[in-house]
């Protein structure tokens, strides 16, 4: 296969076929519908019909949406200019498209949320190019979902040619890595077997188990935390705030430029922040996604001061940006966490992921449950130095999730631990 970073390129497709334990089979030979399979890697979104797309991506994720990743690009995020060069792996079959994937070559690090910075500085000290990388995920968003894109009823076939054709594009392409982020935990054993090592984490997620009230929520928590949030939300009202949540067709565009206000008073707050998103993604997003849209705001009289924007998949509704006008004390708790709360609650929704970070989300009645990432080097040297840190990593996880069993914010029989 001949790496071309601005064509089009097929892979072969007459390697053995590898299936994993636990995957279902197709209906015709293994080996026969594998050789009739070929995968493009393009360049261009032109090459990909956004319903086809949809249907692989599925229902999970709304941020694998066409809608999602097309806004980004043409929002001038996630483009050339500012690092990410977006590509797309197909598998195509005689009768269609049967597999994909999103991938993108990386100049740098930033906008991913895995972090392997310390990777690319060791990797520089002993004279080993880290850029470019390839990245296999959703810019700026640390929300686990299926990243290998594949029909029903291809899964035994597909999955491992994704996984084969990533090692091999890293390969000829010069590259020194492949990081496939926020993947599923099936996806990252297939991805170990085919020569990645995986990366865990965590993050604090709200799961419904079977409360159909703020109140019954409240109740299920030990008793200092259950004050706590009581008091909370009692000097918030008292200080004269009122919360309102707008979803679907009620989110305008003028909401979301002041959304897009919202969030530049977060990232400009603190030296660390990044303005990643354009104003015109939000515009996009009011214009063609309002139905994934929520919004948790606060109003001071008639006046915004405060506001989240969450956005609703299948059963899961995932909290993102959010920024304050005014400081109040308390006002971020009930805006992101205590308010949507509410909101999944009334909705059905299944579980909640406010987004990544802030161990005092735990304090809130959200539990740790593991992220996965995986990661293919190219060169022996950064391969060991770099298994031997993910294996210390997922120790320490391990010890900190432990840590969060034994020091639960739920009563006794409510604590379920960490989740898969």
């Amino acid at each position: 296969m001949q790496w071309r970073p601005r064509g089009c390129c097929v892979v072969p497709t007459d390697r053995p076929a590898w299936v994993g334990a636990g995957t279902r089979g197709v209906s015709v030979e293994m080996g026969s519908l594998r050789s009739s399979l070929t995968v493009d890697f393009v360049t261009s979104r032109s090459h990909l019909e956004p319903e086809t797309w949809n249907r692989l991506a599925g229902e999970n994720d709304p941020f694998l949406e066409w809608e999602w990743l097309a806004s980004l690009e043409e929002a001038n995020c996630s483009v050339p200019s500012t690092g990410w060069h977006p590509r797309y792996v197909l598998v195509r079959a005689p009768e269609g498209i049967v597999g994909a994937c999103p991938v993108y070559i990386k100049d740098h690090s930033r906008g991913e949320f895995v972090y392997d910075f310390s990777w690319a500085e060791a990797a520089a000290h002993v004279g080993i190019r880290y850029y470019p990388k390839l990245l296999v995920g959703v810019p700026f968003t640390p929300v686990t979902g299926p990243r290998l894109l594949v029909a029903r009823g291809y899964e035994a076939v597909v999955l491992p040619l994704l996984a084969e054709t990533l090692v091999e594009l890293c390969e000829r392409g010069q590259c020194s890595s492949v990081h496939v982020n926020f993947c599923t935990a099936s996806e990252a054993e297939l991805l170990r077997c085919h020569g990645f090592l995986v990366r865990e984490g965590y993050q604090f997620h709200w799961n419904n188990r079977g409360w159909s009230s703020f109140e019954e929520f409240l109740g299920a928590l030990r008793a200092k935390r259950r004050n706590q949030i009581l008091r909370e939300r009692r000097a918030l009202r008292e200080s004269g705030i009122e919360m309102r949540v707008v979803v679907g067709e009620d989110v305008t565009p003028a909401l979301m430029d002041s959304m897009y206000r919202l969030y530049l008073t977060t990232v400009d707050k603190y030296f660390w922040g990044q303005r990643y998103l354009s104003p015109e993604l939000f515009r996009l997003l009011a214009a063609r996604w309002r139905q994934r849209l929520c919004l948790s705001l606060a109003y001071r009289g008639r006046r915004l001061v405060a506001g989240a924007l969450a956005v609703r998949g299948k059963s899961v509704l995932f909290g993102r940006y959010w920024g304050a006008f005014e400081e109040h004390r308390f006002l971020h708790f009930e805006v992101c966490y205590y308010r949507l709360l509410e909101f999944c609650l009334a909705e059905g929704v299944e579980r909640f992921e406010p987004g990544a970070g802030g161990e005092f989300k735990e304090l809130r009645g959200f539990a740790p449950a593991r992220t996965y990432s995986a990661h293919y080097l190219r060169d022996p040297r950064l391969r060991r130095a770099i298994a031997r840190f993910v294996e210390q990593e997922r120790w320490a996880i391990e010890k900190e999730l432990q840590w969060w069993a034994e020091h639960s914010s739920y009563r006794r029989g409510f604590d379920d631990g960490a989740k898969e």
